[in-house]
């Protein structure tokens, strides 16, 4: 049985401005900072011909179409949706599979995670979690009379998720792989699933995690680069270690927009992984704590739109709603948490904010999806009250 809490009664608007702003807010703030964040390494780059313009052109191209694309995914009905679920989800695993193929997937620093389009790239990954939270939303409405059976219930949906994280891994996308386990975890948990199968699936994931690190001569560095940045500061711990030194150096109010050193070559990725910190840098605490504000109202919204969905017995829309607010709470954790050095260094993009047309993209179509739902909620309450 779907988990939910009683809502009070909503106004009966035509949809959440309060979730708009608060979207349009980091969407907005993310465009000045990729820009404040890329200037120097557009300007030192070849590849951008020195334009220091060059980040920021591309992102506001890219997020001219995110919200187009946005505005589409609006229109159409939840339903579409679930019924489109199931095929987007195999579409989803073909492109992480096409990464692997000779020739088709982009490799940058040892990692093939982007399709090549010609003028732009793809990054499969990102639309993956978008239709994850589709796929086990479906997968749970269908199952939702089997969630505390093992064999019926989970054991499908637990045999999916390991491909589709054996194609990650392979890439390798470990930050990618745990957002999406965490998605496909909490909406069936969120959808009823069995208390003691719940906690043997966390103990087998941290097991898993486990086994990961030490099997990988790679990402073990990386846990020892996170626990003791400083013993290495120009090795495994240098991009943790300068991005404490921006958060150092910002303290309360910042150093002012602009005026970040650790952006000048120092900080490697400054304007997509490690943004958080040259907002730090830049507007000290204050910017720091606005941007996880704007994040929780997020979350928050999203898992009380999903409750009302509840209420008004639209499971389907209730667990995308809330799905949504996990990949988006997950996600903006781990980066905010990576960036101040409080979990092992991943490339996890800050959604909505950082450089990337793919990432930018999904997160404007899930943001949509939630404000139909969202609109879709409050036109049956106005029927209702009619």
């Amino acid at each position: 049985m779907l988990r939910s809490i009683s809502p009070g009664r909503a106004p009966l608007a035509e949809y959440d401005s309060s979730v708009l702003w608060a979207a349009l807010l980091l969407l907005t703030f993310g465009m000045v900072m990729v820009y404040s964040s890329s200037i120097a390494m557009a300007e030192a780059s070849k590849f951008t011909g020195g334009k220091s313009a060059y980040f920021l052109e591309r992102h506001a191209l890219f997020l001219a179409a995110s919200m187009f694309a946005g505005m589409l995914a609006f229109q159409v009905p939840v339903r579409l949706w679930q019924q489109a679920a199931p095929w987007l989800f195999v579409l989803g695993v073909a492109l992480l599979a096409l990464l692997l193929a000779p020739g088709l997937g982009r490799e940058v620093n040892g990692a093939r995670r982007w399709l090549s389009l010609g003028l732009a790239t793809l990054q499969p990954s990102e639309f993956m979690k978008l239709f994850v939270v589709l796929y086990a939303a479906d997968y749970t409405v269908r199952k939702l009379a089997l969630m505390h059976s093992f064999k019926r219930g989970l054991l499908p949906m637990f045999a999916v998720m390991l491909v589709v994280g054996w194609l990650l891994l392979r890439e390798p996308d470990f930050g990618a792989f745990v957002v999406i386990t965490a998605i496909a975890t909490g909406i069936l948990f969120l959808g009823g699933m069995n208390g003691k199968w719940f906690g043997g699936l966390l103990v087998m994931m941290a097991a898993g995690f486990v086994g990961l690190v030490l099997s990988s001569p790679y990402r073990m560095q990386r846990i020892f680069g996170f626990m003791d940045p400083w013993s290495d500061p120009f090795g495994r711990g240098y991009q943790l270690s300068h991005a404490l030194i921006a958060f150092g150096r910002g303290e309360w109010f910042g150093v002012g927009l602009g005026a970040s050193v650790e952006k000048l070559l120092y900080l490697p990725e400054a304007h997509t992984d490690f943004l958080l910190a040259v907002i730090g840098e830049e507007l000290g605490f204050v910017g720091v704590i606005a941007v996880i504000a704007l994040f929780s109202w997020l979350v928050l919204r999203a898992f009380a739109i999903g409750r009302q969905a509840v209420a008004l017995e639209r499971p389907y829309p209730a667990l995308v709603a809330q799905g949504i607010g996990v990949w988006f709470g997950v996600q903006s954790f781990i980066n905010m948490g990576v960036n101040m050095g409080v979990l092992p260094t991943k490339g996890l993009t800050l959604p909505l904010m950082s450089f990337g047309g793919s990432s930018l993209l999904a997160n404007c179509m899930a943001l949509a999806m939630l404000l139909r739902i969202d609109w879709e909620n409050r036109q049956l309450m106005r029927g209702t009250a009619a």
